[in-house]
């Protein structure tokens, strides 16, 4: 055993006793434990104040010029290193406080990879997908659903390690690697429209930092710039596929759902006769908004930017509309509805109904076709395209046009409906059966 040991060993114990001089500040200290163990530290005085920061215990058993230490403690001379390196640190940080200042930017700089690393883990390219998709849920938009089916299935499911990746580093390139599988499958529709959707999920993250109505959630992806926004869309694949209905099929789809008795044959007429309104804003028509004293229903359009809230869309009551309507029986909140007005009828029921009763008739029927259908029939007795995109509330640009009070187009969505209902009872074609009741007015 050594000097140093022997002199280590026979310290005072509860004591703090100067055991060398560091370089190039302050001392080692050592401290004998009434267990027996002598424990080392710095000890450095910093203005006024002074401070001991432990190093660790003494290892009696390791070699004295050992300078790392062991699984049991410190050598002397490891003691000795370990100390100058904390004396050398607090030197050369003495400008911005020396150690005291030093450790506290540590704690700073601890907490920041802790935070950067929970954004991390949390901040992906998932997270703002389906961040997204709650948004416009909570707006009220009927796209939420195909935005998370599409996201779940083209994105999440197909490209797990893009989709793990935060979404502040994945790169234009990746968003286009996941388009071309579309585009490769012949779905450049999806393609376009998975797009579409993960540009703006981008977008609304950049708006909220200068946006309040954007959720504080967004903030925390630390998006500035949109990769989405570079890549192209296929151009070829967005074209309109909605196959509408003919004049002659919608009057073939009027003779199969006029007899059909009871609520589902009431629902039925009530969407046709009202110019085929979206099916998801038709079914949840609220008992409040049926204004029959004075011929029109409130509809809420949530479809249009996110964040510019629903707009109201006034729905002309013609004499059938009504009588469907009142058929319907509406009570409770929900004028659709099958429990009393709990609950609305779900949209796709509407669309189920319909394709059950109109596919033995009508070839490749399915429900979206009646909407284009009615403004194809509508174009085809001169209702204006204006007249027709105020009754189905199609997009409306312009600041008058979106301003513009409601109740000042009822005139001319009244006239409209009454235009569709009269060929739809016509035995020809809405043109002629139009030609003969007007050469029938003529000539008295």
């Amino acid at each position: 055993m050594n000097k140093t040991t022997t002199a280590l060993g026979d310290l005072a114990p509860s004591k703090f006793h100067t055991v060398a001089k560091v370089a190039p500040i302050g001392s080692l200290q050592a401290r004998r434990q009434t267990s027996g163990g002598v424990s080392f530290y710095w000890r450095y005085s910093h203005g006024t104040s002074s401070e001991r920061v432990p190093i660790g215990l003494f290892d009696p058993s390791s070699p004295i010029k050992k300078l790392d230490p062991t699984t049991k403690g410190y050598s002397f001379a490891a003691a000795v290193r370990a100390a100058e390196v904390l004396a050398t640190e607090h030197h050369n940080f003495r400008e911005q406080g020396g150690r005291p200042a030093l450790v506290e930017a540590r704690q700073v700089a601890a907490a920041k990879k802790t935070a950067e690393e929970t954004r991390a883990a949390t901040a992906t390219l998932k997270h703002l997908l389906l961040e997204y998709c709650d948004y416009l849920e909570n707006l009220g938009r009927q796209s939420h659903r195909n935005a998370r089916s599409i996201f779940q299935l083209h994105v999440l499911d197909a490209f797990p390690r893009i989709a793990a990746t935060p979404a502040v580093s994945v790169t234009a390139d990746e968003f286009a690697t996941v388009m071309r599988r579309l585009n490769a499958a012949g779905k450049g529709r999806t393609s376009n429209k998975l797009r579409s959707f993960a540009r703006a999920a981008y977008q609304v993250a950049i708006a909220s930092r200068t946006k309040a109505s954007v959720p504080e959630r967004f903030k925390e992806f630390g998006i500035q710039l949109n990769p989405v926004a570079a890549t192209l869309p296929d151009e070829t694949a967005n074209r309109a596929d909605k196959n509408p209905l003919t004049v002659d099929e919608l009057r073939k789809y009027w003779s199969v759902i006029k007899d059909v008795p009871g609520f589902k044959g009431a629902l039925l007429k009530l969407h046709l006769l009202s110019g085929g309104q979206r099916l998801e804003q038709l079914v949840k028509l609220r008992t409040d908004d049926i204004k029959a004293d004075k011929g029109y229903f409130v509809l809420y359009d949530a479809k249009g930017r996110p964040g510019a809230g629903a707009r109201k869309h006034w729905v002309p009551l013609t004499a059938p509309a009504l009588k469907a309507l009142r058929e319907c029986k509406p009570q409770g909140a929900f004028a659709i509805s099958t429990d009393g007005g709990t609950t609305p009828v779900a949209g796709t029921t509407l669309s189920g109904w319909a394709s059950e009763i109109a596919r033995p008739h009508i070839t490749g029927f399915t429900a979206k076709r009646i909407r284009s259908g009615v403004e194809t029939a509508l174009a085809s007795v001169d209702v204006s395209m204006e007249a027709r995109g105020h009754l189905q509330s199609h997009g409306i640009s312009g600041v008058q046009a979106r301003h513009y009070d409601g109740h000042d187009y009822l005139s001319a969505k009244r006239g409209a409906l009454e235009k569709l209902y009269a060929p739809l009872r016509a035995p020809s074609s809405p043109r002629g059966a139009l030609r003969s009741t007007k050469a029938r007015q003529k000539n008295g």
